[in-house]
């Protein structure tokens, strides 16, 4: 074998992986749902096969249908479908982060009281300063009692409203400068 044909050869190695990589992007195409494959431009057979792939169990049959998904799939097509995937991980992240955050606010504000609603209200000057006082004050009431925590819970959920508002339109304005 002759040098030059030995580097236009594709080394396995790095098939195997690209075969790998492309079989991981199948496996999370395989839980998105219908719409949003359809928005990603997916062709018909691929999203049918996928849909196949969505319903089987772990088995040699399911094996066999990721691996016929993975040669639907054109190398082209992946650069969007990664990208999207990316963007829709970025996403769950942020609203895990959101969460948490409500969260940590609302267990704060139930503990300190009001030196802990007065450093909210300082980092989140748009809220209701009345209306979280009184959330506030009966859900601490609540948890003193030894109650179920409806109060907590309406005190989580106005926060975890207000807050996601709140750091939406932080990022547009600070977009729009």
């Amino acid at each position: 074998m002759t040098e030059q044909a030995r580097k236009e050869r594709p080394n396995k190695s790095a098939l195997k992986r690209e075969w790998q990589e492309r079989q991981a992007i199948v496996e999370k195409m395989a839980g998105l749902a219908h719409t949003e494959l359809v928005r990603l431009g997916v062709a018909d057979k691929l999203r049918d096969a996928l849909h196949e792939l969505a319903m089987m169990r772990s088995s040699g049959a399911r094996n066999r249908q990721l691996k016929y998904c993975t040669n639907l799939i054109d190398p082209e097509e992946l650069a969007p479908i990664r990208a999207f995937l990316a963007d829709r991980q970025s996403q769950r992240v942020e609203a895990n982060q959101r969460f948490h955050q409500a969260e940590r606010w609302r267990d704060r504000l139930i503990v300190e009281g009001d030196d802990a609603l007065e450093s909210l209200l300082q980092d989140f000057p748009h809220l209701d300063r009345q209306h979280l006082r009184r959330l506030c004050r009966d859900a601490s009431r609540e948890r003193k009692d030894g109650k179920p925590a409806g109060a907590g819970r309406k005190l989580f959920r106005y926060l975890k409203e207000t807050l996601s508002i709140g750091v939406s339109s932080d990022s547009h304005n600070e977009s729009g400068r």
